[in-house]
């Protein structure tokens, strides 16, 4: 029997989606974004593509050899979405990037780096640092708008597995790709010496014509923000040297 589809209206980085889903948790995930103004473009969640979501996410487990978690079709259809979500909006000059990224009085700073060397912990040391002032915009991928005059770093419902994150927008101010050390340092860095860094997270689809606007958005990116290399602890001395250089 073909299962009943569902569609609802989301803001998402300043764009209206309408998105037709297989299952309800996709719009129980996406509810704070609901929104009843014209869509901009809409896109649709089918069998295959969860079937396709599944394969990625074993490929994905296998090359990193561990264990492939048993994701229900609910979750695959979340990320699903948000991989169609995300290719239609690089024609509006935004991008999925994988990185934490943190507000502080109005002003936003991504931090990223290789899975596991501690970007959400960094993120929340931040929080802890400088309390109220700081609030999480996204936690694993926020959507950057890379425009002729900066960068927008918007909040979304894919928050990764803390699940912090904002519905709001703010000017992208930094980025700063972290590693860890022993000892804290931080300096700027070149967009060249960012710049593999950049590519690697920054969601790049398949589709060749797509892929070829990516690209550009990606070296704008580079040169539109301030961009430095951290190498830090995960004590709270970390954060306080990234903010006493990143605020500058």
């Amino acid at each position: 029997m073909m299962r009943a589809t569902m569609t609802g209206c989301y803001k998402i980085a300043g764009k209206t989606v309408a998105m037709t889903s297989l299952y309800p948790d996709v719009h129980e995930y996406c509810a704070e974004y609901r929104t009843d103004e014209a869509p901009d473009f809409a896109v649709e969640v089918t069998p295959a593509d969860i079937e396709d979501e599944d394969a990625r996410t074993r490929r994905e487990y296998a090359l990193e050899e561990r264990p492939v978690p048993g994701f229900s079709p609910e979750i695959l259809e979340q990320t699903a979405a948000y991989r169609k979500i995300a290719e239609r909006l690089i024609a509006y000059d935004r991008v999925v990037f994988h990185g934490a990224c943190v507000a502080v009085d109005g002003q936003g700073y991504l931090f990223t780096a290789k899975s596991g060397t501690g970007k959400s912990t960094h993120a929340a040391l931040w929080s802890e640092l400088l309390g109220e002032r700081a609030v999480n915009v996204n936690d694993d991928k926020p959507i950057l708008h890379v425009a002729d005059d900066g960068v927008t770093a918007y909040g979304t419902p894919w928050t990764g597995k803390h699940h912090r994150g904002r519905n709001m927008a703010v000017p992208l101010k930094a980025i700063c790709l972290l590693e860890q050390a022993a000892e804290n340092h931080i300096a700027p860095i070149t967009w060249k010496r960012a710049y593999p860094m950049l590519v690697q997270q920054t969601y790049r689809p398949r589709d060749a014509e797509r892929l070829a606007i990516t690209m550009p958005l990606v070296d704008r990116l580079a040169r539109s923000v301030k961009l430095y290399c951290l190498r830090c602890n995960m004590d709270l001395s970390a954060a306080e040297t990234a903010w006493n250089a990143m605020k500058g």
